[in-house]
């Protein structure tokens, strides 16, 4: 009698492993998760790890982004300031943004004069939006294919950074980097749904 309890309980045990087993691969089916990151309406190529593909009907660039709070004091003995990666444009609290663009697409954008620009949006009455500029840097080409800056959000709020240009044969390149300063409580809820719903939070 007792083998056969022992039989009866390893054979339960087997279905419920592969019970749990079956259930982990057909969410991951319906939800499409990846390892290479999850899909989002405000970068539409998605992104991989700390890296966000933009793209536009002009041109595709890779965005990546290095945040350092205001409150970390740096030692001297430090080799190096400790920036932590940001996922794409959320950052926790007010601090400092060392921002890298990578020019993907086409080519021949490294040849045109681009300049960088960063606003901060103020929300009026009508639910529109009104832009500030904080700061901005004159149009340049970049024969390397990637553009780095260093600058600082004083402020909770949401801003855009702007990527413009425009080629000798007039074509305009322009790209668009939201920038959002603190997390409200739709963020914190969010990071524990599936990439599936977050969209409708």
């Amino acid at each position: 009698m007792l083998p056969t309890t022992r039989v009866s309980s390893r054979r339960f045990q087997l279905i419920i492993g592969i019970s749990i087993f079956a259930t982990f691969i057909m969410f991951g089916a319906l939800l499409q998760v990846s390892s290479q990151g999850d899909s989002s309406e405000t970068y539409p190529k998605g992104f991989r790890g700390t890296t966000c593909t933009i793209e536009t009907d002009t041109l595709t660039i890779g965005y990546s982004s290095y945040y350092l709070s205001d409150d970390y004091e740096v030692s001297e003995d430090e080799p190096r300031t400790p920036y932590i990666p940001v996922q794409c444009g959320k950052i926790p609290q007010p601090g400092t943004l060392n921002i890298s663009i990578d020019l993907l697409h086409p080519d021949a954008i490294r040849d045109v004069s681009l300049a960088l620009r960063l606003v901060k949006l103020t929300l009026l009455e009508d639910q529109n939006h009104e832009e500030h500029e904080i700061f901005s840097i004159p149009a340049r080409t970049h024969p390397s294919g990637v553009i780095t800056q260093v600058f600082r959000l004083d402020e909770i709020g949401n801003y855009y950074v702007y990527l413009d240009g425009k080629s000798a044969d007039n074509i305009h390149y322009l790209a668009r980097v939201p920038i959002t300063v603190g997390h409200d409580w739709r963020d914190n809820v969010r990071n524990f749904l599936p990439p599936l719903f977050r969209k409708y939070l």
